[in-house]
């Protein structure tokens, strides 16, 4: 049986083995991956030139920006090529590296959507207190702690996954490396190690997760005690693209992992593999912007010629 030292490459799920379809693959995945680089890349434009979005608000958002462009580059590119050129290798260093990096951008995605809860949360229930509990300083230690908790959860991963026996071949059953699919491959007495890892971060983002409900639970008692309308939809609008990110990235990540084992099959995993890693790197941009109108005057300053005008 051969063991990890042995295993010099991975093979990756292909996502048809019609050459047609792996073409129309190919431009259907170019198309989405230069939606998220506009998208993503004028939010960073936007709020890094005009000052008016300088505030702990846009700072985390550049900063999910960021955090969208590295996920989806992580993937899409390598998958891209592999339609483009009908194989399905990826070498063993660029596995490692793919789940290294996925992870890392996912874990700190998280962590910084339950930093923005927590700014949501001030500046609509302490107003008085914004600026005194999200600084500059602090906004930049609270960013900081999100990229850096997610890392060090990656590299605990990637370390814990990669250090163990692979016993069952070296054919990975979705479109990219990730952590799931190579324990699938290693020797059934030894991933017990990286199982307990996984429910530690597990009980992690659970924290997060109820600590975003939370905070969301009082935002909404909070609005709805306002006594003028102008002042809840303001509200509303501050809350509502974050809670929709917030769930369409909980979602679609909760029904791949927690999905019954009866209904799973290479096909299904492999659409839910792209809903949670493709697509809210791609929407999130959409999303912010839609009812946010000091984003899009931003965007239509700096970008006149190439923006469609909105009320």
């Amino acid at each position: 049986m051969p063991n990890s030292s042995s295993v010099s490459e991975f093979l990756l799920l292909p996502f048809a083995d019609i050459r047609k379809l792996q073409l129309l693959h190919f431009a259907l995945f170019l198309g989405i991956y230069l939606a998220a680089l506009l998208g993503n890349g004028l939010i960073l434009s936007a709020v890094a030139c005009h000052h008016r979005l300088h505030t702990p608000m846009y700072f985390f958002l550049l900063n999910l920006a960021l955090l969208d462009l590295g996920c989806i580059s992580t993937t899409l590119p390598k998958a891209m090529a592999n339609a483009l050129w009908d194989t399905r290798a990826i070498s063993y260093q660029g596995c490692a590296a793919q789940v290294l990096l996925f992870s890392f951008f996912v874990g700190a995605e998280f962590f910084l959507l339950t930093v923005m809860a927590y700014d949501r949360y001030v500046a609509i229930c302490k107003p008085l207190h914004y600026g005194s509990l999200l600084g500059s300083r602090a906004c930049a230690q609270m960013a900081a702690a999100a990229w850096g908790s997610g890392f060090l959860n990656a590299v605990l991963h990637t370390a814990n996954t990669f250090s163990l026996p692979l016993c069952r071949g070296n054919a990975v059953d979705q479109f990219f490396c990730e952590i799931p699919q190579i324990l699938k491959l290693s020797c059934s007495d030894a991933y017990l190690r990286e199982v307990g890892a996984l429910v530690f971060s597990v009980s992690l983002v659970l924290s997060c997760f109820v600590f975003i409900v939370v905070s969301y639970v009082q935002i909404f008692r909070a609005v709805l005690r306002m006594p003028f309308s102008q002042g809840r939809h303001k509200a509303f609008s501050m809350c509502l693209p974050h809670l929709a990110v917030v769930s369409l990235f909980v979602s679609t990540a909760i029904f791949s992992y927690l999905k019954p084992p009866s209904i799973s099959s290479p096909s299904l995993d492999l659409v839910v593999a792209l809903l949670y890693s493709v697509l809210p790197p791609a929407l999130n941009p959409l999303i912010y912007s839609m009812r946010n109108q000091e984003l899009k005057n931003a965007v239509r300053k700096l970008f006149p010629y190439i923006l469609v005008k909105h009320p």
